[in-house]
């Protein structure tokens, strides 16, 4: 019996060992904007919330092992206090994933969401259902539902740089939480005629068939590219230049598109070092290709 016992508790421990959360996730609320009449606690409590909630849901089906967790950090910066518990700010939101075989750390996404509003009191349940995403109160839901949208966004740029349309699932995922989204006269950022660059065109964009080519990029950049780039940089560099033909090809196609500005937000030093080095006639093509491209960082890809 006592064996029996023993042999019960090592398959406990050993299925909760591997069921180990997907999000490293590092949360930051930062409220100086706030009177100083509200309670400084409120915000702590938040944060440490919040921070469980990231790290501590499951948010796929797959077993990740501790250092396969994807990094990502989110910057919560409240502006206004509205009274009632309700809050608005901005929110940061950054990911990033190992280059194979090395320390690196490759730029996944790096954005920031202006639209931020949600209602908040201390030790209040922080929870998520993806069938019922505005909840009972959609201020309160909106605070969770920014939160689910962006770790499936996450994990959909993720998960696609592993395999091409891996990440399909956590993009439709991301769709239908702006389809269900939190309505209010507040809340903002979920529909598309508030924005040209919102969280619904994100999510509209990598779902669209119109934008297909943007997971081709994906795919050829990390897996192609930077994956083998510190074992072979003549390989590395070939998969990261067929990256951004697939990116020139989708920007004729659809110009100044959302997904566009956003693959190349943060990436400028990184393409400017995988290129300083190249021949001449790969070097030429990269900076014809990123001048184009990333207009906003031109300046820098004149120095190639």
């Amino acid at each position: 019996m006592h064996k029996r016992f023993l042999i019960a508790f090592f398959l406990f421990f050993l299925a909760g060992s591997i069921t180990a959360q997907e999000i490293q996730a590092r949360l930051t609320v930062i409220a100086s904007k706030v009177s100083t009449q509200i309670d400084r606690k409120i915000f702590n409590t938040l944060q440490t919330g919040l921070t469980n909630f990231l790290n501590a849901r499951k948010w796929t089906n797959d077993v990740f092992q501790p250092s396969e967790k994807i990094q990502c950090s989110f910057l919560i910066t409240i502006e206004k206090d509205l009274g009632n518990n309700v809050f608005e700010g901005k929110m940061t939101v950054q990911a990033a994933r190992p280059a194979y075989n090395t320390t690196y750390d490759c730029p996944l996404l790096n954005f920031q969401d202006d639209n931020f509003i949600f209602k908040y009191q201390e030790f209040q349940p922080i929870e998520f259902n993806e069938n019922r995403v505005q909840g009972n109160d959609p201020l309160v839901g909106n605070l969770t539902a920014v939160l689910a949208y962006y770790v499936n966004i996450i994990l959909g740029f993720d998960y696609d740089s592993y395999s091409l349309r891996g990440g399909d699932v956590y993009f439709q995922k991301a769709w239908n939480i702006v389809n269900n989204a939190p309505e209010g006269r507040e809340i903002t950022g979920w529909k598309s005629f508030e924005s040209l660059r919102n969280r619904y065109w994100l999510a509209e964009n990598m779902n669209n068939s119109r934008f297909a080519l943007m997971h081709d990029v994906l795919y050829s950049y990390y897996r192609s590219g930077i994956d083998v780039f510190f074992e072979n940089e003549e390989a590395g560099r070939s998969g990261i230049i067929n990256a951004l033909n697939f990116l020139n090809t989708l920007n004729t196609e659809n110009p100044n598109s959302m997904v566009m500005q956003l693959f190349f937000q943060g990436r400028a030093n990184e393409l400017v070092k995988i290129f300083s080095k190249a021949g001449g006639e790969q070097k030429s093509r990269a900076k014809e290709l990123l001048t184009r491209l990333d207009v906003t960082n031109a300046n820098q890809y004149k120095t190639l």
